[in-house]
């Protein structure tokens, strides 16, 4: 994938792969025979995308950095490092459009999840807009946190533990529907300290829910390092509520997936809930703002060590290895011209997702020229008074 200084971790910019990470890349996805399983029916159109994903995620993020930048924008929350910890589960799920006109599967990410909202079909330029609050964004300009429910997506909340317990309520509707559906979320390490996270995930286990919870174990919360608010594994947490549950590499998007999606055929089979936990690290600061400080928190080692394990740079290596050829499925003898070829195939990828997030991002900055909220609009859309009105109506007439 192409490099940008003025955007990327140091770390990346002459990222090569490291032989000893990647094979472990490998060795991760053979080491369960479920797991592998799950990775080896994937066919070439799926492991493609799960890469395009990857990418787009990715520059998604390159172009909110861009903006902070350039001033446009004050500053931006992004998922740099932990991309596959997003686009693996999001691809697990089953995202077809069920029988109410929305998705089957349903996501309610953290903000710095935003790959699973154009995974989940919202499209790149309402995300450019959410940021630039323009009347055409999803939110018409009230707020940065996006969602679509007919797409399966649940907007993000700031108090990031409560979207456990809206995530509850979808998988609870599920249940009582008798839906094979699943409601999936993330939470990060800092953010099951809060009380609802516990009250949530008790509840979802003692009432079986088909909800799948990954706890994205990034290291920090805000600038919290790990070790000063957590003791003991998060791998004993499973236990402890009375769930399966399990771990998988958050920069392994095979492993992301295969792991999203064995949890999701549980709780299909109303094994749920499934608490999964994701070992990640966040590659910049909270947000644009505190890159210095995020720099600040941990030794540069620490940096160092993940940087080689960058989720695209790894996948890359994968996909350009394996013996198919990308472009055309077929099962081929590894060789220097497969792997030119198989190269190739992702490059004109990526060249696809640069030119999509670019016309995303014009297309948004033109909202903010030409369709910025009127003053007015504040007020509209609060309430849905003639809903009021009408439910009062039948009351009477009862």
């Amino acid at each position: 994938m192409i490099r940008y200084p003025a955007f990327d971790p140091p770390e990346y910019l002459d990222w090569k792969p490291d032989a000893a990470v990647v094979k472990n890349f490998t060795h991760m996805i053979e080491m369960d025979s479920a797991r592998k399983a799950v990775v080896r029916s994937l066919d070439h159109a799926q492991l493609l995308a799960l890469y395009e994903g990857l990418v787009r995620n990715r520059l998604h993020d390159v172009g909110l950095k861009r903006w902070v930048k350039q001033g446009v924008i004050s500053k931006a929350w992004l998922g740099t490092g932990e991309e596959a910890a997003t686009i693996g589960p999001t691809h697990a799920l089953d995202r077809a459009i069920a029988g109410d006109g929305r998705s089957t599967d349903f996501v309610a990410p953290m903000i710095r999840n935003a790959g699973a909202c154009h995974e989940m079909g919202m499209p790149l330029g309402d995300m450019f807009r959410g940021y630039l609050g323009t009347d055409d964004s999803p939110t018409r300009g009230r707020d940065l946190h996006i969602g679509d429910f007919n797409r399966g997506v649940v907007a993000p909340i700031s108090h990031v533990g409560d979207i456990m317990a809206v995530t509850c309520g979808i998988a609870l509707s599920f249940k009582l529907r008798h839906e094979l559906r699943v409601a999936l979320t993330w939470i990060g390490d800092g953010s099951t300290k809060s009380g609802v996270f516990h009250e949530s995930m008790n509840f979802a286990a003692v009432q079986r829910l088909p909800m799948i919870v990954i706890i994205q174990d990034n290291k920090v919360a805000l600038g919290t390092r790990l070790d000063q608010h957590h003791r003991g594994s998060f791998l004993d947490w499973p236990a402890a509520y009375g769930v399966e549950g399990a771990a998988f590499d958050g920069n392994n998007i095979l492993d992301a997936f295969a792991a999203t999606k064995l949890a999701a055929d549980s709780c299909r089979e109303s094994r749920g809930p499934v608490l999964l936990i994701a070992d990640t690290f966040r590659m910049g600061g909270h947000a644009t703002h505190d890159e210095r400080e995020a720099r600040a928190t941990f030794d540069s080692s620490l940096f160092s060590y993940w940087g080689k394990r960058d989720p695209i740079g790894m996948y890359e290596a994968y996909l350009i290895d394996v013996a198919i050829e990308l472009e055309s499925g077929r099962p081929a003898k590894r060789t220097k011209e497969l792997r030119e070829r198989n190269a190739h195939a992702l490059r004109l990828i990526e060249q696809r997702v640069i030119d999509e997030v670019e016309l995303a991002a014009n297309q948004a900055l033109e909202s903010a020229r030409s369709r910025m909220p009127r003053a007015e609009s504040a007020a509209e859309g609060v309430s849905q008074t003639e809903a009021v009105v009408n439910d009062q109506a039948v009351l009477n007439a009862v």
